[in-house]
């Protein structure tokens, strides 16, 4: 199942939107951005030129929208990997193994928004696609200053964003830049390293 549909409803796409989205993805994986043309995306999802401009000023415009899938998608693995009934720290161990898994599946995808991103003018648009995960791990962050296993001097927001800002980019050493030799014992490695720097910065207590 590819990314898009993973997270549609019921893996069926809802209108010709996403459709342009998930042909994007295909096309922009197998040719790479630079050298993907409207023409290519409007030719596998199987619509007119026209009704592309009705949704994408560009080809690069469908970045934001590709990185909220990939959001969503994460947001939806982490959801099905946390146990809401387990202890904080188990939760959170439970987060870092679902972002791992995510970069390890997609790294591809990923590098191809930040890519794209980085060379337009959307990356303003970054922090609205993100706000979804930035408030799940608000609401976790929450719930461990109330169990006062943590510290409670900072602000559940701005902390949740330096958790994910930090674990999302331990797994991406990983799986973007490095070599793929030992991957997985690398990335064990790392999950493990990132979880003790977590719960020390987050001064957290049994």
């Amino acid at each position: 199942m590819t990314v898009s549909q993973s997270v549609s409803r019921g893996g069926v796409f809802v209108n010709k939107k996403e459709k342009i989205v998930q042909s994007a993805i295909q096309v922009f994986t197998e040719k790479g951005v630079e050298k993907t043309t409207v023409s290519h995306i409007v030719k596998t999802a199987g619509i007119a030129q026209g009704t592309f401009y009705l949704y994408f000023p560009s080809k690069l415009s469908l970045m934001p929208a590709i990185a909220e899938v990939m959001v969503q998608l994460t947001l939806k693995t982490v959801i099905e990997t946390v146990d809401e009934t387990a202890s904080f720290d188990e939760q959170l161990q439970q987060f870092t193994d679902a972002i791992f898994a995510v970069n390890k599946e997609h790294h591809e995808i990923q590098a191809m928004i930040y890519s794209g991103l980085a060379s337009t003018e959307h990356l303003k648009e970054w922090e609205s696609v993100y706000a979804p995960m930035y408030q799940w791990v608000s609401s976790l962050v929450e719930n461990g200053q109330k169990q006062k296993v943590i510290r409670a001097d900072s602000h559940p927001d701005q902390l949740a964003k330096l958790i994910i800002g930090l674990t999302e980019s331990a797994a991406e050493q990983i799986y973007l830049y490095d070599e793929e030799f030992d991957q997985d014992i690398r990335a064990t490695e790392q999950k493990r390293e990132t979880l003790l720097f977590l719960m020390n910065a987050l001064g957290y207590t049994k």
